[in-house]
């Protein structure tokens, strides 16, 4: 395979974004199809892309412009109504998925189904049984097909402190401290969905730094901010214990104000390291002093999404996966379930995770 023709179901915010990625800066990736719930977006979707496409074809600069016989032309972005028959189809080698969370199962073993190798916006589903079932589907396959969208992984800094924790150069890491805050979110995002949504992230970044399972988690909920609705409990505090004693906190806050903040940092034996500080220009001017911060999530971790995005394809011609696993992604269903018992509760709740040795041999 030469080139992997891609398709997207689910062309919001994330899926358009993929969408362009795949235009635009992706190597070796042809983005032929598009499904939505919103068929109106979809067709504008694929009609602007398709337009861009055919603008730049005679210089070659865009994987879909095409040549034949020396002659440029473009390919066109079509609109699939049923996201099942775009996953089904033959000129798709592979899929994105950045659907709505309650639609990833059937979607999944859809892509299962029919052998394609899928890129899953987390969730991978709602609940952690649809995910272990999914889990133990793809193992059946004998391959893995499914990675999942923990773009943090991806992030130069992030991997940067992933490589000095690693090193064992600062000895063993103890403690892991987050802070995890949006400028604003829509009245529709619920308490519920800080959880699933956004600490879903950090949830991931723990496994993923220390190299082992969250065994409990403890959901706090402050008094929140007067800028949401009845009801919704922002900011919160979560405290993750893992399964070789270490412990990690993190603050999400999704009506911050300010702008996009991550931050992380990493506590070890002989020392500490921290991302997210900021980059760019800092002044000191006018008797103030600071920078910039991002608007949203899309400008802090457009490098990591281009970089997950690449290796995804690069790896799925190479017949491998690149990047969190199915594995991880019920795993993180796991540690969210419990976290939203403990939100309701107030209360320390374990991790109901299965046996890995069992589920994948």
């Amino acid at each position: 395979m030469t080139e992997l023709r891609v398709g997207i179901v689910g062309v919001g915010v994330m899926g358009a974004d993929h969408a362009e990625r795949v235009v635009r800066k992706t190597v070796g990736a042809r983005l032929v199809a598009v499904s939505d719930a919103d068929a109106g977006r979809a067709e504008a979707l694929a009609g602007r892309l398709s337009e861009r496409s055919a603008d730049r074809s005679a210089g070659g600069s865009v994987s879909t412009a095409r040549h034949s016989g020396g002659t440029a032309y473009a390919e066109t972005v079509r609109v699939v109504e049923d996201p099942l028959d775009l996953i089904a189809a033959d000129d798709v080698d592979a899929v994105i998925l950045a659907s709505p969370g309650s639609v990833h199962a059937e979607q999944l073993f859809a892509c299962l189904e029919h052998g394609k190798p899928v890129l899953c916006e987390k969730p991978l589903t709602m609940d952690a049984a649809s995910a272990l079932r999914v889990v133990e589907a793809e193992h059946k396959l004998g391959r893995q097909l499914i990675q999942v969208g923990f773009m943090r992984r991806f992030d130069p800094e992030y991997a940067a402190l992933k490589q000095l924790l690693d090193s064992g150069d600062l000895g063993r890491t103890l403690l892991l401290h987050n802070v995890h805050r949006n400028k604003s979110a829509p009245p529709t995002f619920r308490s519920e969905m800080i959880v699933r949504d956004s600490m879903v992230h950090e949830v991931d970044v723990a496994r993923w730094l220390f190299g082992e399972e969250i065994t409990r988690i403890t959901v706090h909920t402050p008094a929140p901010t007067s800028l949401v609705g009845d009801g919704v409990l922002d900011p919160q505090l979560a405290v993750f214990e893992l399964a070789n004693g270490a412990m990690a906190n993190v603050e999400v806050f999704v009506n911050f104000q300010v702008g996009y903040e991550v931050r992380c940092e990493a506590v070890a034996e002989r020392g500490s390291a921290t991302i997210g500080l900021g980059s760019g220009v800092f002044t000191r001017a006018g008797e103030q002093w600071g920078g910039t911060m991002p608007a949203d999530f899309r400008v802090r971790f457009e490098q990591a999404y281009d970089i997950e995005v690449q290796r995804w394809v690069d790896a799925t011609v190479r017949g491998e996966i690149d990047g969190p696993s199915a594995w991880d992604g019920y795993a993180a269903a796991a540690v969210c379930e419990a976290g939203l018992e403990s939100l309701s509760t107030g209360k320390p709740v374990d991790v109901a995770l299965a046996d890995r040795s069992k589920v994948l041999g």
